[in-house]
């Protein structure tokens, strides 16, 4: 059996009750993560505007599928792209570190979608989620992601066209063929570059709902009967050969169904390109740990790996000069310069872009490879700040950076969390029920009335827009 036929067993047969305790669990607060972050950037991303504007004028504004933070309804397809580019426009979704992705962004808005489509419960919905994270990740780990990355690809967008493929297929519950005919219909379709990096586009974000959206379309053909093409992955002309130099299929199926890649999903803590979390961790702690003001500091080093240098390092100009989000999101320097000045790194710290403080110390901050991080890549993302300041050197090395599965977020703190993205759109109390609606998804015999909580008041629409 090859690897497209394995992944399609197994996505037609997860079950709620078949699943670790763990992995259920998990996966309830991984969409609750997502969910925050559809509704906030719904309201406060600056992207926004424009594809919502694109999604009315192609005629995908009139149907009955809903967005998280919107009390309009869409077309399915128009819900799949909106939530995913929503959910992945703050770059607050979660992250694999082996695969390299966002999982989380691709795959819910499809398998929601598709719940609307046909009066799914919440059972199903999130059995759907699970085996979209499982292949989402797995397909990633198989080629490797790294080599995937450096031929110019989005991980996030072209193997997330597959997690969703999976996902909606399982919701609306298709066969081993049906699913692998997704597969096949999905290969079309996965695209996905990193040439964003060069202007701050917001491609990045369309990318990751166009996948959502793809997956869902790919799903609604097999269900139709749409004939897909066999060995969609690993076939010579599959996804793998196509988009690597030296693909690992067997990566894909090692554990399935024992081991989860979805408990290996971390969850962001700061909203900002994952790479730089293990220096804004270290920068955070040096700044408590010595008082460290601004003025003191001489220079900063962050060491990463290749892959970080990519992201958060290179062109080294352009990364010290961030000219709006995008740009921020993806500069070492500013990151670092917003913990090192402020002692935070939130949403908020965006409007520091201009801040003459952390312009000051923008050219002080140099990001490097570091052998010793590379070492580490890809199982973590880790990272080492060296600061000189008071005629001393001060070194911290995060291996495991906050919100990585072996130092994951409390329940506690996803909570507060998705409150700090979504009380200012929805009102507390209102943010508190979907929350609590989210959380219980697995027990709602029909997704139309979780998603009923989804979107805001009319008085706090009203003040929104």
């Amino acid at each position: 059996m090859g690897i497209t036929q394995e992944l399609s067993v197994f996505t037609a047969g997860i079950t709620l009750e078949k699943l670790p305790p763990d992995v259920v669990e998990r996966a309830r607060y991984l969409l609750l993560d997502l969910v925050g972050n559809i509704v906030r950037a719904r309201h406060d991303a600056e992207s926004t505007p424009a594809l919502l504007a694109a999604v009315r004028a192609l005629g995908m504004a009139a149907g009955n599928s809903g967005v998280f933070g919107d009390s309009a309804r869409y077309t399915p397809a128009g819900a799949a792209l909106l939530n995913g580019a929503l959910g992945h426009s703050l770059d607050f979704d979660d992250t694999h570190a082996g695969g390299s992705l966002h999982p989380g962004a691709p795959v819910i808005p499809a398998a929601f979608a598709a719940g609307e489509m046909v009066g799914a419960s919440g059972a199903e919905v999130l059995a759907g989620i699970v085996a979209g994270y499982e292949v989402t990740c797995r397909v990633a780990l198989a080629l490797p992601a790294g080599e995937h990355y450096a031929r110019g690809f989005h991980p996030s967008a072209t193997c997330g066209a597959f997690g969703a493929a999976a996902a909606a297929s399982r919701v609306f519950g298709l066969s081993a063929s049906g699913v692998a005919d997704a597969f096949g219909i999905a290969l079309s379709q996965c695209a996905g570059s990193l040439q964003f990096l060069a202007n701050g586009a917001w491609t990045k974000r369309f990318q990751v709902g166009w996948a959502a959206m793809s997956g869902l379309a790919a799903a609604t053909l097999a269900r139709e009967g749409f004939i897909g093409a066999a060995d969609a992955l690993e076939g010579r002309l599959g996804f793998l050969n196509a988009y690597a130099p030296s693909p690992r299929p067997a990566l894909a199926v090692v554990g399935l169904g024992q081991e989860f890649e979805l408990m290996r999903t971390a969850v962001k803590p700061y909203p900002s390109c994952r790479y730089g979390h293990a220096g804004i961790d270290a920068a955070l702690a040096l700044r408590a740990e010595l008082g460290l003001k601004p003025a003191e500091i001489e220079h900063v080093t962050y060491g990463v790996s290749n892959a970080g240098m990519l992201l958060v390092g290179l062109p080294a100009e352009k990364k010290a000069d961030p000219r709006n989000v995008v740009d921020g999101q993806f500069s070492g320097p500013f990151v670092l310069a917003c913990a090192l000045v402020s002692g935070g790194m939130d949403w908020d710290s965006y409007r520091l872009l201009n801040d003459p403080a952390v312009r000051a110390l923008l050219p002080k901050i140099r990001i490097e490879h570091d052998p010793e991080i590379e070492a580490e890549f890809p199982r973590n993302m880790s990272g080492k700040v060296t600061i000189a300041a008071r005629g001393e050197v001060f070194t911290r090395k995060v291996v495991v950076p906050k919100g990585e599965p072996e130092n994951f977020l409390t329940a506690g703190e996803l909570r507060a969390k998705f409150a700090g993205l979504t009380d200012a759109v929805l009102g507390t109390d209102r943010a508190t029920r979907l929350a609590d609606a989210v959380l219980a998804i697995d027990t709602t015999p029909n997704l139309a009335s979780l998603m009923r909580q989804a979107g805001p008041s009319m008085a706090a629409r009203l003040a929104g827009e």
